[in-house]
């Protein structure tokens, strides 16, 4: 790679110094530079070039490439035609037709004013079709938002409709086939609706002793119906028992749930949940109706002995009944004959099943605690009934000072005389609750508000209408906040249709979007609340909270 040799360098007078020189072989290809050649000897002799090598271009991560310059190529070529070619004219001795000729005239000279004038009137009739084609475009599209809209209001509107009917139909199936006991207040509802209408018309229509008549023939005739209500109610009880009966053992044998870190539910089956399904299938077995004998006998022994493992008087009384339904079985007696028995069977294996020792499950869900000693502690007397309930068993309005009756007296109290329907109000309730939730911000009023006092809250102070369209349809209604910032409290709030709460709880400065009449207007029924609600003293605390914050905001 390295070729050396020495040479001599004169440094002085008489003196040299020798010095060794490197000549690097390069391991590339030199540029060519240019040279010349010698015109006698053909010798050819380079330009040289330096040693160093040429520095490298760091790599940009790009691919680059070299332009030429912008300048246009320009190439002057003469064409000539193939063929020569001549022109003939008329002349003495030919005559060469004209009928292909064209006639060429000059056109009218105009000037650069009128040229430009030219080009203005055709931009302007290039700009009117433009505009025609985006005005139609414009229509297209606003016919076309037009249709959307009002196909989508025309299926808003079906479904309210379709919304509507199915809660008149189930309010319908609800009054013919009543289970629950809001399914009872509705008839009894509709029952006092019905004597008042007819009330009416009676005293409108007659006088005297015809009128007297007629009011006994409606008494009579209500009579019926609370009978015939009375009847489908001991129904609905014998139904209603029968399913909370098997909800209890349905707890019983529910297994362990916990959830793990993943979030997936884990089951675990225990001793207790284990036992707690084999009483609840041997109690489905016994509680069946028109089985075969053999069936039946092969349940019974089932029963015998799993009531077997424990010995006391009840279990005694339950095994001598089996015995004697197997016996009785056995000498062909008719089905119609043992209900009876049966019920007897179940109802003391549901005894059975319902005390701690032979059930450990049903320690925890029985409403009388196995402790004489926890009832003196958490108990209430009602005056009415002069029974000692639990406080679950009282209904308990947010302005009442005493404990009063509990919640079988009222029910009582109202099937008996104002047979009013708490159905709508319980739905409002429902559904001002869940809203209040979903603020998280620790509302608290909300749940101290019972169904009387969102009653009258409602039809006294918002007369049973929307303050904004005097929609007076209650299942269409619901309670939401006047001001969205503070917690809902009787003084802080509107009712309003859904769709203008939706709207309503968009607004973000409520002086700015209503008018000042309104405004004046939701005052007042807001101070009606106040002067109703300051009685209570669960409420006084919050009142006066909220008004120091409306003097604090004031003073601001």
């Amino acid at each position: 790679l390295y070729l050396c040799f020495g040479i001599s360098i004169l440094t002085g007078s008489d003196s040299f110094q020798d010095i060794v020189v490197k000549i690097e072989r390069p391991t590339y290809n030199k540029p060519f530079l240019g040279g010349f050649r010698n015109v006698s000897t053909g010798v050819e002799f380079h330009n040289a070039g330096s040693q160093t090598k040429p520095k490298k271009r760091p790599d940009k991560g790009i691919q680059l490439f070299c332009r030429e310059t912008q300048t246009v190529v320009e190439k002057n070529k003469p064409q000539q035609t193939r063929n020569t070619t001549s022109t003939q004219m008329t002349k003495i001795g030919l005559y060469v037709s004209n009928m292909t000729d064209k006639l060429i005239t000059p056109g009218k000279y105009f000037t650069a004013e009128e040229y430009h004038k030219r080009r203005l009137e055709a931009v302007i009739v290039l700009q009117k079709y433009f505009r025609r084609w985006h005005a139609i475009n414009l229509v297209q599209n606003l016919k076309e938002q037009r249709r959307l809209r009002l196909a989508l209001e025309a299926q808003e509107e079906l479904r309210k409709k379709k919304e509507k009917e199915d809660k008149l139909r189930r309010e319908y199936e609800k009054k013919l086939n009543p289970k629950t006991k809001e399914d009872f207040q509705l008839l009894y509802h509709d029952l006092e609706l019905w004597m008042q209408e007819e009330t009416e018309r009676i005293n409108r229509t007659f006088t005297g002793a015809e009128r007297k008549a007629a009011l006994c023939a409606l008494l009579e005739e209500e009579t019926q119906l609370i009978a015939c209500i009375g009847m489908h109610k001991l129904d609905a009880n014998v139904e209603n028992q029968q399913k909370a009966i098997l909800h209890l053992l349905g707890k019983c044998a529910q297994p362990r749930r916990w959830k793990a870190y993943d979030g997936k539910i884990t089951e675990m089956d225990t001793q207790n949940s284990l036992r707690g399904k084999e009483l609840l299938e041997i109690y489905r077995s016994i509680s069946t109706k028109d089985i075969p004998k053999d069936e039946r006998t092969s349940v019974l022994l089932t029963l015998k002995c799993t009531v077997k493992e424990h010995e006391c008087k009840l279990t005694q009384e339950i095994v001598a009944l089996i015995d004697r339904e197997v016996d009785l079985m056995s000498r062909e007696v008719k089905e119609c004959n043992l209900e009876g028995l049966r019920k007897r069977i179940c109802t003391l294996f549901l005894q059975y099943i319902k005390i701690p020792e032979f059930n450990p499950r049903v320690a925890g869900l029985l409403k009388v605690p196995q402790d004489p000693l926890k009832l003196y502690k958490n108990v209430y007397f009602c005056h009415s009934c002069e029974k000692y309930l639990a406080p679950t068993e009282f209904l308990i309005p947010a302005n009442s000072r005493t404990i009063g009756r509990c919640r079988s007296c009222y029910q009582l109290d109202n099937e008996a005389r104002k047979r009013e329907a708490y159905l709508k109000y319980r739905l409002i309730l429902e559904n001002l609750r869940k809203s209040e939730v979903d603020y998280q911000d620790d509302s608290k009023i909300v749940f101290l508000v019972q169904l009387p006092d969102l009653q009258y809250l409602i039809e006294n102070v918002w007369n049973c209408q929307s303050a904004l369209s005097a929609c007076s349809d209650l299942y269409d209604l619901v309670m939401v906040r006047w001001d969205k910032q503070h917690e809902w409290s009787p003084w802080n709030t509107i009712l309003l249709t859904k769709e203008e709460a939706d709207a309503h709880l968009k607004i973000c400065n409520l002086q700015k979007t209503y008018e000042g009449p309104f405004i004046c207007r939701i005052e007042q029924k807001h101070i009606r609340a106040k002067n109703y609600f300051s009685q209570i003293p669960a409420m006084s605390s919050f009142l006066h909270r909220s008004n120091n914050q409306a003097n604090a905001n004031s003073y601001k």
